[in-house]
């Protein structure tokens, strides 16, 4: 009887190990999949804003005509393509998607060259890595349930959502400066849960294409927070030129 307990117990921390070692792998390619989109998003950036600076037609065309409102919206459209046609694609399908999204992102954020010095883009990146880094772990390691701090987060994302779109009009630089501090907090926060919801959701009998798809799902996901922390940080500690 104590050895029929003792394989039992040996067989339970086996498959543990086995699932531990199959969710670290699944993490560690959706941090694969993220780090390189933003490098890809990064380049594109820095890349398209010097050929721009040489270029007055292209610096016109894209950040002063009509266009540059497909180029602040098609990385939406992508998202949105992500989001609701995953499960009909393939996992080819969707890694191809992703890493035009990146592309598209990096086009639409090099405006931002043009706005604040180098050496701040620099720094807040480096900042932002080093938050996103620690909350991510928080929400892999922690034990606590977080999603009611989820939706909580996802109603105040809303809200700024709607105040930034007001601000447009009212181009007020207090609530610029508020929305600002909100979105850190709110990003920051759902870094972690969108970290622990990533890790709920692996599956160990997950087919390769299944187990594919979730990873560029959760890449795309903690891509977004990612940007949108830094995109916040940058509004308040960036220098502008």
């Amino acid at each position: 009887m104590a050895n029929l307990d003792r394989q039992n117990y040996n067989a339970q921390a086996g498959s543990g190990a086995l699932i531990d070692e199959g969710l670290r792998t699944h993490m560690l390619r959706v941090y694969n999949y993220m780090g390189i989109g933003l490098a890809i998003t990064g380049a594109v950036a820095f890349f398209f804003s010097q050929w721009a600076s040489s270029s007055q037609d292209i610096f016109n065309l894209v950040y002063l005509s009509p266009l540059k409102w497909l180029v602040m919206l098609s990385p939406l459209a992508f998202v949105l393509v992500l989001s609701f046609g995953i499960n009909k694609m393939s996992f080819a399908t969707a890694q191809l998607t992703f890493w035009a999204f990146a592309t598209v992102m990096g086009i639409s954020l090099s405006s931002i060259f043009f706005i604040y010095t180098d050496a701040s883009i620099a720094k807040v990146f480096f900042i932002t890595a080093a938050m996103f880094g620690t909350m991510s772990l928080y929400g892999y390691t922690t034990k606590r349930d977080l999603t009611a701090m989820g939706s909580f987060l996802m109603m105040g994302l809303i809200g700024i959502i709607i105040a930034m779109v007001v601000n447009m009009f009212l181009q007020s630089s207090a609530l610029e400066f508020g929305i600002s501090v909100l979105g850190v907090l709110i990003f920051v926060g759902l870094t972690a849960y969108d970290t622990q919801k990533i890790k709920e959701l692996y599956e160990e009998l997950d087919g390769s294409e299944v187990m594919g798809k979730k990873a560029i799902m959760g890449a795309l996901t903690l891509y977004l927070d990612f940007i949108n922390l830094f995109m916040m940080l940058l509004r308040l500690f960036g220098n502008r030129e």
